[in-house]
């Protein structure tokens, strides 16, 4: 193509203009080609999950609508609830208050999620995403609100592990060692509470430092009522109990000590 320079010496504006469009050679016709009518972009799978960049190729969806995951474990715990209430009116050795036996029914609760629902997520971690099993559904149901738990995050999934392995089973001895009225049974009411107050905290700070990256803040069911909330029974009925427990203990301790101040004041 031939630039009119000549003709355009005298007119500085218009030359350094034309001048512009003389030094890129234009686009062929037809460039860029078009895209075939069968290829599409493929934007990865979708997933409900955070940070929103993650690649989870083995998500399958859940069959069961949340609300009926969270009916049928509200409706296991309830039915658990009442039958444990019911079973410590009638088996304990002597009486129990109305306090201990919902004491007892928190910890029957305990049990059954820290052996049942977390021993499967600790046996079956790695193919949560892909499973359609209920209580796998119910983990990636909560994982909407902390999606470590689809990523088999080495924290989450030791921390399960040893609470479905450790508080699980302590969990059930605590039940049966009030029903029987066990010497064991507020240093054993102790040590599980006191580690489950210990690995919440460390479950919530693990989050913090990672800036919350993997729910939807503020997100009122994900957020406020999975990671919030469920989670933060965990720090307040446990904390009641270590109160409960050293109360008692320390009263023990205080008889034992009274008694060996008489039998010293005796023997001398």
């Amino acid at each position: 193509m031939k630039c009119k320079l000549q003709q355009l010496a005298g007119q500085p504006d218009r030359l350094e203009s034309i001048g512009d469009q003389c030094a890129w050679p234009r686009r062929p016709r037809g460039w860029p080609p078009p895209v075939h009518k069968d290829m599409t972009i493929n934007p990865g799978p979708w997933h409900p999950y955070w940070p929103r960049h993650l690649r989870l190729d083995n998500f399958v969806p859940n069959d069961y609508p949340t609300s009926h995951v969270l009916a049928a474990l509200f409706s296991s715990t309830s039915i658990l609830l009442v039958t444990t209430w019911l079973l410590t009116g009638r088996t304990a050795v002597t009486p129990l208050g109305t306090w201990r036996r919902l004491s007892l029914c928190w910890f029957a609760v305990c049990a059954f999620i820290h052996l049942v629902i977390e021993g499967w997520f600790a046996l079956f971690h790695k193919v949560l995403l892909g499973d359609q099993a209920f209580l796998s559904q119910l983990w990636k149901e909560y994982a909407k609100g902390d999606s470590r738990y689809i990523l088999s995050d080495s924290f989450i999934v030791s921390m399960e592990t040893l609470t479905a392995c450790l508080w699980g089973p302590l969990s059930m001895w605590i039940v049966i060692a009030f029903i029987r009225q066990q010497p064991l049974r507020f240093v054993l009411q102790l040590v599980v509470s006191a580690g489950q107050i210990y690995g919440d905290c460390l479950y919530f700070m693990t989050e913090y430092l990672h800036g919350f990256q993997h729910g939807e803040m503020d997100h009122p069911l994900y957020f406020w009522f999975y990671f919030v909330f469920l989670n933060g029974i965990w720090l307040v009925v446990p904390g009641v109990h270590v109160i409960d427990s050293v109360k008692h203990l320390a009263r023990a301790q205080s008889t034992v000590d009274a008694r060996t101040s008489k039998a010293k004041k005796k023997h001398n």
